[in-house]
């Protein structure tokens, strides 16, 4: 396997590993400022690839930050080695998180992030926003760097494939081939609320956990999954008990 690094906006870079056995990108974001902030901290077991190609960028040991979009093996199994080589590294999520999981979990006291609370990295800032089982757990969260209107969009738009680092080309239809596969979002009455909420933000970008970073219309994007969610449950909604 090969990690490979791509800027996709100022100071934001993406830090990509193909998996060939599960057929699709395992993304990290590390955004580059005063204080270094890593969103998806990765596996386990690819945490040498990932810090590898972390230190051709910044030097591990200057990560000031470690945060991700729920808690699963994916986005922090390599949590502690990240606290283990960054010793003023700390992570950060939202309360729900924290309060049921990361406080236990992480070897070093975690921060609870309010919801729309702002951080100043120094140079960017970024905002955490809550967003309960989307696309899966109650403590799920993404965040949005405000200066390069950058979305960490986390499992939104999961599909199979290996894409290019950068696209503008349709993320949705992908997306809901890639539902309609795994079935991994939890489907509830606020699902596409949720995600039109997204919507509003008009970010420049989104950053995908397993796929590219689309520059696109990305409020078209996330209201053409939200539609979609929401039809889907409508129909089951109005099925036969």
């Amino acid at each position: 396997m090969e990690t490979i690094t791509t800027e996709i906006a100022d100071g934001i870079h993406r830090i990509s590993t193909f998996i060939p056995d599960v057929g699709m990108p395992f993304n990290q974001y590390l955004v580059v400022a005063d204080e270094p902030l890593l969103f998806h901290a990765g596996h386990r077991q690819l945490f040498p690839l990932v810090s590898d190609a972390v230190g051709r960028i910044i030097p591990v040991a200057s990560l000031r930050w470690i945060t991700f979009g729920h808690v699963e093996a994916d986005e922090c199994g390599s949590m502690n080695r990240w606290l283990d080589a960054a010793p003023q590294a700390q992570v950060a999520h939202g309360m729900t998180a924290v309060m049921v999981s990361l406080n236990d979990l992480a070897d070093r006291p975690p921060r609870a992030l309010a919801d729309g609370e702002v951080v100043d990295l120094g140079g960017k800032r970024v905002r955490w926003i809550d967003t309960p089982h989307v696309p899966h757990g109650w403590e799920a969260g993404l965040l949005f760097e405000e200066s390069t209107g950058t979305l960490f969009a986390g499992d939104l738009f999961t599909a199979l494939g290996s894409p290019p680092a950068m696209t503008d080309a349709d993320i949705v239809e992908p997306a809901i081939a890639g539902e309609e596969m795994f079935h991994a979002t939890a489907l509830t009455p606020m699902t596409a609320p949720t995600i039109r909420r997204l919507a509003d933000l008009d970010a420049a970008t989104l950053a995908l956990m397993h796929g590219p970073a689309f520059t696109g219309d990305t409020g078209e994007a996330l209201r053409g999954l939200a539609s979609y969610y929401q039809s889907t449950l409508d129909t089951l909604e109005g099925a036969p008990a």
